[in-house]
């Protein structure tokens, strides 16, 4: 008998409100299905509720054709179903091979026997062809090879059913390659393969079948080779794309210098100099490990620098803490959402009006009013689809959950605005929001550096890049010469003559 898993007429709703209604199809085994849909289509919920973290408000689920219906994680795992998140569930302070192993780990005479355990570990390493050690705390690593002790570890429980959401959002191309063939071993082994992602190359590359998500609601479900990109965004977002850059506005690139930094030096980077024009959009590309988002930290005050100046508005400044750089009037919206950016327990509201508390407030009271009105007022704006601005942040989609972060650097009306992977796990249609919001309010005279992994994001948007390799800045190109083959061979030369 061939294996299954079907989904039968599964709804959920939160307090009352839809966020899935009636979604029914099947996969078989050694097939990947990808899952598609703008942020909040229901595709995180519809594999928590697969992996026991939702129970379904209706409907039902089915494992080689018997229902099942499982009212914890750890009940999903005993029956072979394994969900890599699209937020790292990690124990910072564990290494990586107790995070891979963690709940199983290998024991001797009651002691936890660490030979064993790292044994072990080193040979799903090697598998994966990662430069890590077992020993070695997941809290040291990046966050691109904390995603990838994630996915080992629930390689390493041998599942039947795997869920990938959104696993690539920050690896570099090298790691997604890893990846992408151990996708292809777990394909040929037999294992059902659920793909959630927004990038539509790797839907093409990997996916058998395509399931269509919007607003809750199932669209279609497509053979890959009956479809195409195109198709498959019209039906997503309701509206054709076309290029998310073809509309962007002529603006006034002007000659005032907002920020200037020369050799500057720090963590993961040295020597780094460049100026940033009020009203330009300034970009930053490089591989993963290049050095910008540490530089992009040390600007904004939150990692200490070692050498260099930088001065805001022609004044050279001392920016050591990042209270310093917000009355500077620098932004910084983090790439590490979860850990950086929102406050999980805080409702969306609270989120949003975080750095502009003192405006909201009347003596030493925040004006509740006042605050609700400004919160309903941007999460219209921003479109963050939630069912109240009293929402734990948490329950958002990883994309409504950027807007959120969009809102409130936003909110402070800031001159120069630094956004580090600002589409990172977002929608096509999100996506086009987001690039119209940046292009807006550099037409206002906004300073904006973005920091980015996506080539094409990084040239549609920037009126310069500089490209980071090895914490240096290899290159610097102007958007009229801008060419993704020579973007890469200043972020990539050096290996590449090796």
């Amino acid at each position: 008998m061939k294996h299954e898993l079907e989904f039968k007429e599964i709804s959920k709703n939160f307090a009352g409100v839809p966020a899935l209604q009636h979604i029914s199809f099947s996969v078989s085994e050694g097939e990947v299905l990808a899952l598609v849909g703008e942020n909040g289509a229901g595709k995180s919920t519809l594999l928590k509720i697969l992996n026991g973290d939702y129970q379904p408000s209706e409907g039902s689920y089915l494992l080689d054709g018997e229902e099942r219906h499982f009212v914890s994680p750890n009940e999903a795992i005993s029956a072979g179903i394994g969900l890599i998140y699209q937020e790292r569930q990690m124990f910072d302070e564990l290494s990586v091979a107790e995070n891979i192993y963690v709940g199983r780990l290998p024991e001797k005479r009651k002691v936890v026997d660490r030979r064993e355990l790292n044994r072990r570990a080193a040979e799903i390493i090697a598998e994966f062809g990662l430069p890590i050690k077992p020993e070695t705390k997941v809290k040291e690593l990046s966050v691109a090879m904390q995603q990838m002790v994630e996915i080992m570890k629930v390689y390493s429980r041998n599942p039947r059913v795997i869920a990938f959401d959104e696993p690539t959002a920050c690896l570099s191309d090298k790691e997604a390659e890893v990846l992408f063939a151990l996708i292809g071993r777990l394909k040929k082994k037999g294992l059902i393969i659920i793909y959630v992602s927004h990038r539509m190359n790797e839907i093409f590359r990997l996916a058998d079948k395509i399931v269509v998500l919007k607003d809750g609601c199932f669209v279609a479900m497509h053979d890959k080779k009956d479809t195409d990109e195109n198709s498959l965004v019209n039906q997503m977002v309701g509206r054709p794309i076309g290029s998310m850059f073809a509309d962007q506005m002529v603006r006034e690139r002007r000659k005032e210098t907002a920020l200037w930094v020369e050799g500057l030096s720090g963590k993961a980077f040295s020597d780094i100099s460049f100026a940033l024009r009020k009203g330009e959009i300034l970009g930053f590309f490089g591989l993963v490990g290049a050095g910008r988002t540490e530089l992009m930290r040390a600007v904004f005050g939150a990692d200490p620098i070692t050498a260099g100046t930088i001065e805001v508005h022609g004044i050279r400044q001392n920016i050591d803490s990042e209270q310093k750089a917000i009355r500077l009037g620098i932004a910084y919206c983090s790439e590490d959402r979860k850990n950086e950016g929102i406050i999980p327990l805080c409702s969306v509201k609270e989120n949003m009006s975080l750095v502009i508390l003192k405006k909201l407030c009347s003596g030493m009271f925040i004006r509740g009013k006042k605050e609700q009105s400004f919160a309903k007022e941007n999460v219209e704006k921003f479109r963050v689809r939630t069912s109240s601005i009293d929402k734990k942040i948490y329950q958002l989609s990883g994309g409504n959950q950027q807007k959120v972060l969009l809102a409130r650097w936003l909110a402070m009306d800031p001159e120069i605005l630094i956004l580090d992977e600002p589409t990172k796990g977002i929608d096509v249609g999100a996506k086009s929001e987001i690039y119209r919001m940046i292009h807006e309010v550099a037409a206002q005279g906004v300073a904006v550096i973005v920091v980015s992994s996506e080539l094409p994001e990084v040239i549609g948007l920037s009126d310069r890049i500089y490209v980071m390799r090895n914490g240096r800045i290899a290159g610097e190109v102007d958007r009229k010469e801008a060419q993704e083959e020579r973007i890469l061979r200043y972020a990539m030369l050096e290996e590449m003559e090796g």
